[in-house]
Formats: C-alpha cells, sequence, structure tokens
C-alpha cells in the first residue's frame, strides 16, 4: 500500500515528505524533483515572493544512486529564507524579550476572508493566525509536487503512463474546448506563461491578469491533468472508498484553494440527456475494444477504461485580495480589514503542477492495489501478464486517444 505525508510550515527550516511502499528499482534523482518544483514556480501572475523562496532539495532517503530501495522515500525542501525566521518559528522556547523585539513576532489577530485562519484560530484554541497560516500555506504542496515526481517515474517505467497537466481557464478567458495536451507537449505548455496549450487562448489569460492587478484584485481557474497510457480496471466498484475518481477528487479537493472535480465531462453531463452523456462501446479495425466518445473521462464505475484519463480542478480566486477585505480583528472585537501576506494575482499555473502530481500519487497506489510488486520489474511483469489474459479474452483495450497537437 502506498503511503503519504507532509510535516513543516512555511517558514520553518524545511518542508519534509514521506512516500512509503514504493518498489524497489524506480529509477529516480534530485534533479527529476528539482525539475517538478521548478515547474511549479512558474505562471504569469505571481508576486515577487517567488524570487526568492528557493527550493533546496534533497532526497534523505529510500534512493541510492538514483535507485529506489523499496523503503520510505525521504525529501527535504528547505527553505532559504530561514535565517530570517529561526528565532520567531523557532521549535524551541525563545527567551520573551528576544521574541520581543522581533516584528515578524506581532500576533496576527485579523484573520482573511477565504483562509484556514479564523476556523483554525477556533478549533485550535489560538489567539494569533500564526500557527494556522504557516501550516495551512500553499508552500506545502511542494513537498507533494517533489513526491509527485517519483510517483510519475513508477508509472512511467512500471506501465509506461504518461501525465500532462493544464490551464483550462483563468477568470473568464477559456481554452478551445477540446484542446487536450499529448505526450511530447510539455515543454510547449510550460514555455506558455500560463501554461496554456492553446496559444490565443494563453495571450487572452495573461491580458486578464494584467487587468486584474490593475483593478487590485485576483483570478482563479480551471485546471486539466490527463494520464495516456492506463490499463483498465484501476480502482474498484465494490466500495464507495476504492472507486478511482472517488480517490483522485479527494486528492485534488486536498490542495488549498481547490473548490470543485470533475471527471471527464463532469458537470456538463448534468445538463444533457442519457442518450448523449454516455460514451458508447465498439470493436475497432484491430479489435480492440474502444469508446466512441470520450465524456466519462476514463473512469466507470470507480474504475479506469483504458481510455484517456481527464480530470479538471477548479481553483478559488487567491484569497488575500491587494485592496483588502472587511474582517474582525480578533483581539479587539472591532472591524478591520484583513491582513496582506503575499501579492500574487493568480497562482492557477502552478496549481496545475501539484494537480498532476496529485494525480500520479493516487494513481500509482492504485496501480500497486491491482498489481503489487516489491520491485518496479515484478510490477511491470504482473501488468504485462494482466494485459495478455484480457487479449486472450478477446477484450483488448484500445490505446488512448491522442489529439492533434496546437500551436
Amino acid at each position: 500500500m502506498l503511503r503519504w505525508i507532509t510535516a513543516g510550515e512555511s517558514h520553518g527550516p524545511a518542508i519534509v515528505a514521506v512516500l512509503d511502499g514504493l518498489p524497489s528499482g524506480v529509477e529516480v534523482a534530485t534533479p527529476d524533483l528539482a525539475r517538478d518544483l521548478a515547474r511549479r514556480r512558474l505562471g504569469y501572475g505571481r508576486g515577487a515572493r517567488m524570487s526568492f523562496e528557493a527550493d533546496e532539495i534533497e532526497l534523505t532517503g529510500g534512493v541510492r544512486l538514483g535507485v529506489t530501495m523499496g523503503g520510505p522515500v525521504a525529501v527535504r525542501i528547505g527553505n532559504t529564507e530561514w535565517p530570517k525566521w529561526e528565532t520567531v518559528m523557532s521549535a524551541d522556547p525563545v527567551d520573551p524579550d528576544l521574541l520581543a523585539e522581533q516584528a515578524r513576532n506581532a500576533p496576527l489577530t485579523r484573520p482573511r476572508p477565504g483562509h484556514a485562519d479564523l476556523a483554525g484560530m477556533q478549533k485550535y484554541d489560538v489567539d494569533d493566525a500564526r500557527p494556522i497560516l504557516e501550516r495551512a500555506s500553499a508552500r506545502e504542496t511542494a513537498a507533494r509536487v517533489a513526491i509527485g515526481a517519483v510517483a510519475r517515474a513508477f508509472l512511467r517505467q512500471a506501465l509506461g503512463v504518461e501525465l500532462l497537466s493544464h490551464v483550462v481557464s483563468i477568470g473568464s478567458v477559456a481554452a478551445p474546448a477540446g484542446v487536450i495536451p499529448r505526450p511530447g507537449d510539455e515543454e510547449h505548455v510550460d514555455a506558455s506563461p500560463v501554461r496554456c496549450l492553446d496559444d490565443a487562448a494563453s495571450a487572452a489569460m495573461v491580458a486578464e491578469i494584467d487587468a486584474t492587478k490593475k483593478a487590485g484584485d485576483t483570478l482563479g481557474g480551471v485546471v486539466e491533468v490527463v494520464a495516456y497510457g492506463l490499463p483498465p480496471g484501476l480502482g474498484s466498484h465494490a466500495q464507495g472508498d476504492r472507486r478511482l475518481d472517488a480517490k483522485l477528487a479527494a486528492a485534488l479537493m486536498g490542495i488549498q484553494a481547490i473548490k470543485g472535480v470533475e471527471v471527464g465531462d463532469g458537470f456538463e453531463l448534468a445538463r444533457i440527456r442519457g442518450s448523449q452523456a454516455h460514451d458508447e462501446i465498439v470493436r475497432d479495425a484491430d479489435g480492440a475494444i474502444r469508446r466512441v466518445s470520450a465524456r466519462s473521462g476514463g473512469t466507470e464505475g470507480g474504475m479506469s477504461t483504458g481510455e484517456l484519463l481527464r480530470v479538471r480542478a477548479a481553483m478559488k480566486p487567491i484569497s488575500t485580495v491587494p485592496r483588502a477585505l472587511s474582517t474582525v480583528d480578533t483581539a479587539t472585537g472591532e472591524p478591520a480589514v484583513a491582513i496582506n501576506q503575499r501579492s500574487d494575482v493568480c497562482a492557477v499555473p502552478a496549481a496545475g503542477v501539484v494537480a498532476e502530481a496529485m494525480v500520479a500519487l493516487v494513481l500509482a497506489e492504485a496501480a500497486l492495489e491491482k498489481f503489487g510488486g516489491d520491485s518496479v520489474r515484478e510490477t511491470r511483469r504482473n501488468a504485462a501478464a494482466y494485459l495478455t489474459r484480457l487479449t486472450e479474452r478477446g477484450l483488448t483495450p484500445a490505446p488512448a486517444v491522442e489529439t492533434e497537437r496546437v500551436t
């Protein structure tokens, strides 16, 4: 069983993650993780903080000479700003007089609407939002992106699965329907300032961000993750918590600021009739089983179908609005304006990279549940035997359909 956990605070010494249950023999190294962390930092509309919050990545366990050993994979992402915070965020007690000299130690008593601040202060019986926002911060997603890179390497090497993400919409600007990246398009997507595959939509999104920044506001949007090469049968219909789409939805909803998830055409299916909504099944010219359409997004009955997996996540606008929203000062009980902790206008492009990592982790877990294996060779062999058996039964799945490249 694949398990993962992260720890650490936004302004602490480091964010750490542990990925347990990964087979031995997966080829992965620090540059692979650093590459995805760099992709997480991409995106038009980010504030100055991205320029000085560097990622100091270190693999501290589970990997030897670029190959996993079968034990827990441990990752540490150091905070280059730690020297500025080591007194205020010290794990050990600090002299009260020394703390009093630190401007950064001033209590944060004006909780920000849309953040974890107020609910966290209520839940954990604290009078300062600092202990809440430090852990609730999206900085934590760096750890998930790092171990997601390990999960992606496993999926590629064990099953030949390729994952990509892209931005579908930012604010009111949307890419053309049906524009989906295929393997090999990642560089093109990442070259876009907003990680959108369609160049015209990308330019319009940049203009939307510029206008929103000028207005002193923020933007959200929708990202999509696609997976090519998944075999059918990952997940299960037998229990609700084992359904692949349920696991994907939970993982994506667990990303900070995500407020909605859909698989395939999702919400659009609720607006059309059943005769139009379902993917009819045919046998193609090569004798393989395939769906005529792809509205279900690659899952049926809580299991993968072998078709292209498509899942989308909707990110709300950044909650810290530059023109400051109304709140209450919990120290005085008086009306106030919310504290302003950052200056981003839009973080949707980065959300796509985080979503990609979470989908990778869920699919890796589902693959190991289905095929097992203490080494990547064993998992690969088990998966190959399963696909051979499908062929013997006349149920060979057709390859996922790749769309035409959009330039």
